[in-house]
């Protein structure tokens, strides 16, 4: 069958990224049927895109999204109507498909309904990997009640309390069953939930030996929010691929990370975020406090990381309005660590974390999807996070 004019598209005249070790190469850049190829297959008749004077970049990857996300509210976010908040999370997805982002991972919702709609093309989305509620115990990380109230909770859209080694295996089994790309589980307290210290492990060994084994049998893996050394080890104990957040590392943790093949998922805007405007858009005062214990610690751990050999990834964790703080993470990664080592996180870093080698560079046979930016990001890097420097976001070879 002869390819059509809407099956292929040829970009000219634009520095191409090569990746961390080459940097920009002046190349044709040529996509057919989704797919990048070294040459168009004979008789395509291909749309072209000029690009001269600009570099174009793989697709971005957030390894740590939230579709569900519609509130600084827990209880909100857990219980409102499941309607409101799918329908909501199709514009967060395509406000993040609009920054660049041609590939999510949702750690702590989504459901196999949100993405047959996204295969059905029924609206416009990065591609999508989720996990479906995390697992938490009983009083930690995913409980949303306050220690005064006086209310049941077992699940929501976000998070599921599951105790116990049967109970967890089974709930692992149901996600994986319904589509799940890996498993989140939550081993250390966090900002968002009231009743839990951010340094103190949460589930027991057995019961995350369970969930990592699973889902490994399985050909998935487990993803933690995790912030301390003794939660993040804790974790890669027993069995945890990457580690979420991590905000309190130490260089010791960061090499145990890194013999044990641990990846690291940095999250530094949402800290900055809830700095910032928390308080004004109805951030409780206990995760503010929280919040200020993670800030600052945040950056250094990404370096502490990156000098132990740890591969990192890039992550947004925004919740409800914070939303559009996306790029701000861009930004401060940048600022810890150098444009090349954040380019190289949210391309092949996350690539190799989703365990995807069709993502995350621009070789033959990648997805097509790129952005073309106006200034180079290597040596103006706001390119990387400035709305108005993307010329084009292009997802399988069709400008967004």
């Amino acid at each position: 069958m002869m390819v059509g004019m809407t099956d292929t598209l040829v970009i000219t005249g634009a520095q191409v990224w090569a990746g961390a070790e080459r940097g920009f190469e002046a190349r044709d850049f040529l996509i057919s049927e989704g797919r990048v190829v070294d040459a168009l297959p004979a008789g395509a008749e291909p749309r072209r895109f000029d690009a001269s004077g600009s570099w174009v970049i793989p697709g971005l990857i957030d390894a740590h999204f939230h579709a569900y996300a519609t509130s600084m509210d827990g209880f909100e976010n857990e219980r409102g109507p499941l309607s409101y908040t799918a329908i909501n999370a199709t514009r967060r997805l395509e406000r993040t498909l609009r920054r660049g982002f041609t590939t999510v991972r949702d750690v702590a919702g989504g459901d196999i309904g949100l993405a047959r709609a996204i295969e059905a093309d029924l609206f416009p989305s990065p591609r999508y990997l989720f996990t479906g509620p995390a697992l938490s115990q009983t009083g930690g990380h995913g409980d949303p009640r306050a220690a005064h109230v006086d209310v049941c909770f077992s699940h929501g859209h976000m998070c599921e309390l599951v105790d116990g080694v049967d109970a967890l295996r089974l709930a692992v089994r149901n996600r994986l069953r319904t589509g799940a790309h890996a498993i989140k589980v939550m081993t250390s307290g966090g900002v968002f939930s009231l009743t839990d210290p951010i340094r103190v492990p949460q589930y027991s060994p057995e019961e995350l030996r369970a969930v990592s084994s699973e889902a490994g049998r399985q050909g998935s893996y487990v993803a933690a929010h995790a912030y301390s050394p003794e939660a993040v080890i804790h974790s890669i104990e027993n069995g945890v691929r990457s580690i979420e957040h991590g905000n309190l590392i130490d260089a010791p943790t960061a090499e145990r990370m890194a013999a044990a093949g641990a990846i690291l998922v940095p999250t530094l805007a949402a800290y900055d975020a809830m700095d910032r405007r928390g308080a004004e858009i109805g951030l409780n005062a206990t995760s503010l406090a929280k919040n200020s214990e993670v800030l600052s610690q945040g950056q250094h751990a990404v370096q502490l990381a990156l000098e132990a050999g740890v591969t990192v990834g890039f992550g947004s964790d925004l919740m409800g309005d914070l939303e559009d703080d996306q790029l701000r993470g861009v930004a401060l990664q940048v600022e810890a660590v150098g444009v090349v080592e954040t380019l190289r996180s949210m391309t092949e870093s996350n690539a190799s974390l989703i365990g995807d080698a069709r993502a995350g560079h621009l070789g033959a046979g990648a997805y097509g999807d790129a952005v073309v930016l106006s200034g180079n990001p290597v040596e103006d890097p706001s390119a990387l996070w400035e709305l108005d420097a993307r010329v084009a976001v292009i997802q399988a070879g069709r400008r967004v």
